[in-house]
């Protein structure tokens, strides 16, 4: 007979045997398959969450203030760089009340009508996820405004002088909305929140704790120091580190003893190009093209995607946020700049006349503008950058 706990890892093993990786492994956003594999390593209380601690402490506050008063909790709004645990986070607050939860997400509300139906359907105290709620439409977050506030909508019937608004009551519900971009969200929406919290990166000590809490639910026999070593190459993101474990995972058990050491890391995450700092392949040619062929820069995005053969959006909004954050790359009004810790991670010589060389700060040099096209030469300024 199979138990649980059997049947759990048999679903989990499914769900990775249908998951193709044909993406960066570094990539913080999660498609198809890999949702599967993740809801069986997602906590399932606040007591089991890693790190983010300040905001554990004030969702505990929250819910059990609300538990107390027998209502549904204020709305809450989460932010954050994905694969932090926004949408874990949601499934947490619907089960720590003990409501269903209901799930949707912003580009899939396209009219004033498709929110009117999902409200419509919720029971009192149901928790309405809303993932990405930034890029709903401008209509349905007008609807919502008065449906958070109120607890009602008004359905129009009919155009023109004809039409008739008809008031919908709404049960209380707690609509918890996540979004990787604040800043985009109106302020009428914003203020409508009662609950607002950011979610920071992790540590790698606190990284560490998911990769071995990890690898007890897939049964990967993991050493201290290897968890450390994955760990280390996650990027500060739970989710990546999750699928850094599971490829590290497959190497272990095809050309080892399927025991997940230091070395047997660094050799999996080598081969999968991942190295120490968590760099990939493309992040590398970044670094590579702006300091071997242009100096260090300033060099405009457009330009440095047309180097590396990738799309500027793919430069800009995969590679890098990263990039800046390690202190690799800085974006000045010019282009984009190398570090002298770039140069040293690609292990080359950091010439006087770089841009960072010697105080740390980027030279003002003539703008580009000035003389494009004055000597017969091409300038490297991108009106883009």
């Amino acid at each position: 007979m199979t138990g649980p706990e059997d049947t759990a890892l048999e679903a989990l093993a499914a769900a990775e045997a249908a998951y193709a990786d044909s993406r960066s492994l570094v990539t913080a956003d999660a498609e198809g398959d890999e949702r599967a594999v993740e809801a069986a390593l997602r906590p399932r209380t606040l007591d089991e969450v890693v790190g983010q601690e300040r905001v554990r402490e004030q969702l505990s506050l929250v819910l059990q203030a609300a538990r107390a008063r027998e209502r549904a909790p204020d709305h809450v709004l989460l932010s954050g760089p994905p694969g932090l645990g926004k949408t874990t986070l949601a499934m947490i607050i619907a089960a720590e009340m003990s409501s269903p939860l209901r799930l949707t997400s912003g580009p899939a509300i396209t009219h004033a009508g498709d929110l009117a139906a999902i409200l419509s359907g919720l029971n009192e105290d149901d928790v309405l996820f809303v993932d990405e709620i930034h890029r709903m439409s401008r209509p349905a977050e007008e609807m919502l405004y008065m449906a958070m506030e109120d607890f009602r909508v008004d359905v129009v019937i009919g155009k023109g002088p004809g039409a008739t608004a008809i008031p919908l009551e709404i049960p209380p519900f707690t609509l918890v909305g996540a979004t990787t971009r604040a800043g985009l969200l109106p302020g009428p929406l914003r203020d409508r929140f009662g609950f607002t919290a950011h979610l920071e990166f992790y540590e790698p000590e606190e990284l560490e704790l998911i990769v071995r809490r990890s690898a007890g639910l897939l049964g990967v026999r993991l050493t201290e120091q290897g968890g450390a070593e994955i760990a280390s190459r996650s990027r500060g993101t739970p989710r990546i580190a999750n699928r850094l474990l599971r490829r590290v995972r497959d190497y272990a058990q095809v050309r080892a003893d399927g025991v997940v050491t230091p070395e047997i890391a660094h050799r999996a995450l080598d081969l999968y190009e991942v190295d120490r700092s968590g760099l990939d392949r493309l992040d590398r040619g970044v670094l590579d093209v702006l300091c071997r062929r242009f100096g260090g820069g300033p060099v405009g995005v457009s330009t440095l995607a047309v180097a590396v053969g990738e799309e500027r959006e793919t430069v800009e909004e995969v590679a890098e946020p990263f990039l800046v954050r390690c202190g690799f790359l800085a974006r000045t009004p010019r282009g984009r700049v190398a570090t002298v810790a770039a140069w040293e991670h690609l292990g080359l010589v950091v010439p006087p006349e770089a841009p960072f060389a010697g105080s740390g700060r980027p030279e003002p040099g003539p703008d580009p503008r000035a003389d494009a096209g004055a000597a017969g030469e091409p300038t490297l300024f991108d009106p883009d950058a």
